[in-house]
């Protein structure tokens, strides 16, 4: 799969035009997801010097893109060639709708092929997400919470959407 990623606030905290900390597991996913054979491409604004750094940051970690800014290693983007727009499988950007999900959860999601919705089906099913891990409730647990979960509202109102736009 080509994985097209966000560098500020997505891999390190945002401090553009600085470097923010890197975010928890953020690299360590990524490395794992290429040894997988995924192919990254480093997707961000940043360009010229900033660029370089960015870039260079996530080297010295041992994280090294498939491509920067292209799907394809030989291209490179230039302010005349208009729009920079990434074709790619995947985008993990901290822009996403509903901000960026915790990185144990992204590479669960990129590993195991799922969706939003069944990653969140999932999560429902086995109990709660915690830190990467899914804890299963104890029956006492269940039975004291009589209202719906978080989790089960949310698949409810994406399935419902799902009907309404067919």
């Amino acid at each position: 799969m080509l994985i097209a990623v966000d560098f500020d606030g997505t891999i390190v905290e945002h401090k553009y035009p600085k470097i923010g900390k890197e975010i928890p597991f953020a690299i360590n996913a990524l490395k794992k997801m290429a040894d997988s054979g995924h192919k990254l491409v480093l997707w961000t604004v940043r360009e010229g010097k900033l660029l370089d750094e960015a870039v260079q940051f996530c080297k010295v970690r041992g994280l090294e893109f498939y491509a920067i800014n292209s799907e394809f290693p030989e291209l490179s983007w230039n302010h005349s060639s208009g729009a920079r727009k990434v074709s790619a499988d995947i985008y993990i950007d901290d822009r996403n709708l509903g901000g960026l999900p915790d990185w144990n959860l992204i590479y669960d999601m990129v590993m195991d092929h799922l969706s939003y919705t069944e990653m969140l089906e999932r999560m429902e099913a086995n109990g709660t997400f915690y830190n990467g891990k899914f804890k299963k409730k104890s029956s006492s647990q269940y039975r004291k919470k009589k209202r719906r979960s978080l989790i089960g509202r949310m698949i409810d109102r994406m399935k419902e959407a799902r009907y309404m736009y067919r």
